[in-house]
């Protein structure tokens, strides 16, 4: 009855706001793309205010907008986005017709304060963001490791984005682990978004458009995870002229080129290490071999314009890392890659229809063999995803906009594990342990959501997503609400609750990820779902900064946590235990995205809980991951147009680890020492010392040969603190010694940027 009733409330709200708010044959429109004046790139999350009669847009994750109910007259519309000239156009609207018009908006030579105006304070009344932090994707190329630009090292910088340690980039937000993260790639999903073992992500910055980040209470259109999504969108290409560019730097090299392609442009970027020519010509140790170690990413994209109110994208991503280990008897290979293809489509029926149409093919592969002393064992894994993902965005009137879409989702997952004795032995020494799992699954979702303004102080979204996952015969249908409440011109109330499932599930190790295993929920294992409230204050305190202060709640059922003493793996059960979790706190950030100065201030207090039957005896825990006090400062500052420098600084309280109670030690009779075993106290019931860096870096740029070019230094730990990246107990000696294993020391590093 519960589910009968949501759908019927959904129902009657389109119905009733549809029928309150009837297109007025008098009135007029303004829809269309906003675009790069250079290259023609697509711009999101642009503000168009037409500014007399008040009202405005922003532009979609296509670049589209589309602005409804103005009267008849003459108006000045406003377009402005960060890192632009702010442009102004005069458009006269007749009585019941609509305007496409495509605006093309200039970079601006420097980003001063007045490209950002009260335009963007109106639209913001009409746009309900519950957690969402967008942050410019210049800013985010800024942010460096290793020389490197990273996505998922920008965000971890943001309050209430948890990592397991500095040299982790898999994300914990608001509690949740990273397989709770939806992360999409021109909304097709990608499994693995890290390289070495979790060092650096597989995201390119180059290559990127824009980034979105919704930290919870996300919107009925995402579904299947219970945490937060993660939407990168790639570059288009530049469809005026060719142009590229190429990057040295200590880890890895980078080029990209991008250019007009018929009715369109493309884009190729690609980025590969080369570890391995190092190791070459590095004097090796015989003894202490070191393994040979690459990993390289693809992106590529194709836009076409079929005529004015067509599109066509082809979108493709691949990345690789590949290991190999000779040394102490034993040999390893190890084999992980992401492949990704997608065909999207988008049509506009009229000023007030937008469809999109996405069909993509993911998969992601682990393959780990090796031979130990004549032990042969090989582990492969491997999830497909092929996914088809319609939707139809429908801008009514002024008050009301609505999207309704469907997702259809067909899993293929293989598991093969083989055992094998020494091979070298007679058949009578051997033994063989093999699994070889094949398992198909389709998984279908509907989902409507509304944005409505009851008045000008009032809005709200309302949504509903149904889920039917075919292996465990589940069906899940959930509700989701947000409100948004203008008190004041410089204060905003935000609320949101929602009901959040998820299929997959992820079987890891925290410290260190080395073999990542996707399975299903089957009908061993209940759904997981986790319950959002959300309270945000969303206030402007002075000219050119926002603050954002977020209360949350969080309660996840059926969890999952990896069962390390299991001995065969047939059904789901036998590799997870399944327990509950709670989060709860509260995050401040205050962000400053244009001028000379840029950056953010970000602080969390965040409490994480979960309680699972088999683990701790069943007594409330925290993960590993809980850090209660998270503080996070991050700055750029433009000296000029030739010199510009930026500083990280990070606080955070230290991880949980498990400390021990005492020892027991076995040995043979003729010997005097044997193997020792500690015996645990408190699960995750100790803390490490808190954890603290700084990063700092800086940039000049100059011609080479009439080309612009750039020297990037970064410094990584600037004053040499060895943080703690795990603890544990040496029992090698009679006496049990606590030994710290340390990570990484200062790293300052170089690297060379050309355009072309």
């Amino acid at each position: 009855m519960k589910k009968i009733f949501y759908i019927n409330l959904l129902l009657f709200f389109v119905f009733y706001t549809g029928k309150s708010n009837p297109a007025d044959p008098n009135l007029s429109g303004l829809s269309g793309y906003v675009v790069d004046s250079k290259t023609k790139e697509t711009l999101i999350a642009v503000s168009v205010y037409v500014k007399e009669a008040r009202k405005g847009a922003y532009t979609n994750k296509l670049g589209f907008f589309s602005i409804t109910n103005i009267p008849p007259g003459k108006y000045i519309v406003e377009i402005s986005f960060i890192g632009y000239d702010k442009k102004r156009d005069t458009i006269v609207f007749t009585k019941g017709s609509s305007v496409r018009k495509d605006f093309e908006l200039t970079p601006a030579s420097v980003i001063t304060d007045e490209v950002v105006v009260e335009v963007e304070r109106e639209n913001e009344k009409r746009e309900i963001s519950i957690s969402k932090v967008n942050i410019p994707v210049q800013q985010l190329k800024e942010i460096r490791i290793g020389g490197e630009a990273d996505v998922f090292r920008s965000l971890q910088y943001l309050p209430g984005v948890l990592t397991s340690s500095q040299i982790s980039s898999g994300l914990y937000i608001r509690g949740g682990s990273p397989d709770q993260n939806l992360v999409l790639v021109d909304g097709s999903t990608v499994y693995n978004p890290t390289h070495m073992f979790g060092f650096i992500s597989t995201f390119n910055a180059n290559a990127v458009k824009d980034v979105e980040l919704i930290k919870g209470g996300f919107p009925a259109e995402y579904g299947g995870r219970l945490s937060s999504v993660l939407n990168i969108t790639q570059k288009n290409g530049n469809h005026e002229e060719f142009e590229g560019m190429a990057t040295i730097g200590v880890i890895s090299s980078q080029m990209l080129v991008e250019g007009p392609l018929a009715e369109g442009s493309f884009f190729l970027a690609g980025r590969r290490t080369y570890l391995e020519l190092i190791k070459a010509v590095y004097p090796e140790d015989p003894n202490f071999p070191l393994p040979d170690f690459n990993f390289y990413d693809l992106n590529a994209k194709i836009t076409q314009d079929i005529g004015k109110n067509d599109k066509l994208f082809l979108s493709g991503f691949m990345s690789a890392d590949a290991l190999v280990y000779k040394g102490f008897g034993t040999t390893m290979n190890l084999d992980v890659g992401n492949k990704l293809l997608s065909f999207k489509w988008t049509h506009i029926f009229d000023e007030k229809l937008f469809s999109a149409l996405n069909i993509s093919g993911s998969n992601y592969i682990n393959n780990f063999n090796g031979d130990q002393s004549g032990y042969v064992f090989i582990i492969n894994n491997s999830i497909s995803d092929v996914t088809t993902k319609g939707s139809l965005e429908w801008f009514a009137s002024d008050n009301l906009t609505a999207k309704f879409g469907f997702e259809t989702n067909y899993y293929t997952y293989n598991y093969l594990q083989d055992f094998t004795g020494d091979t070298s032995s007679s058949v009578s020494d051997t033994f063989d342990v093999s699994t070889d799992m094949t398992v198909y699954q389709w998984t279908h979702s509907l989902f409507g959501q509304l944005n409505y303004n009851f008045n000008e102080l009032l809005s709200a979204q309302m949504g509903l997503r149904t889920s039917y996952w075919e292996l465990s015969k589940t069906t899940l249908i959930h509700p989701r609400l947000a409100l948004r409440y203008q008190m004041t011109e410089d204060l905003a109330i935000k609320i949101a609750w929602g009901l959040f499932d998820q299929n997959l599930r992820l079987a890891t190790q925290p410290d260190f990820t080395f073999f990542d295993t996707w399975l299903p929920t089957d009908q061993t294992v209940p759904a997981s779902v986790a319950e959002h409230y959300i309270m945000t204050f969303e206030i402007y305190p002075f000219e050119g900064y926002k603050l954002d202060f977020d209360v949350y709640y969080k309660k996840m059922n059926n969890i999952n946590e990896l069962n390390k003493k299991a001995l065969k793996g047939e059904v789901v059960s036998d590799v997870f235990f399944v327990g509950d979790g709670v989060s709860y706190g509260a995050e401040l950030f205050l962000q400053k995205s244009y001028g000379k100065l840029t950056g953010w201030l970000g602080y969390s207090l965040g409490y994480i809980y979960s309680k699972f039957d088999e683990l701790n005896n069943g007594n409330e825990f925290r993960p590993k991951y809980d850090r209660r006090h998270d503080l996070k400062i991050v700055g750029q500052y433009e000296i000029n147009d030739s010199w510009d420098v930026g500083a990280i600084f990070t606080f955070q309280s230290g991880q949980s680890y498990t400390g021990a109670t005492s020892r027991f030690q076995t040995r043979l009779p003729e010997q005097n020492y044997g193997r020792a075993k500690i015996i645990n106290s408190q699960l995750y019931g100790l803390r490490l010392p808190p954890s603290h860096q700084l990063n700092l870096n800086g940039s000049y740029k100059f011609k080479t040969f009439g080309l612009d070019s750039r020297v990037i230094l970064d410094v990584y730990n600037v004053y040499n603190r060895r943080d703690i990246w795990f603890r544990y107990y040496n029992t090698r000696e009679e006496t049990t010694t606590v030994e710290d294993v340390l990570l990484l020391p200062i790293i300052p590093t170089l690297s060379f940027e050309i355009k072309f």
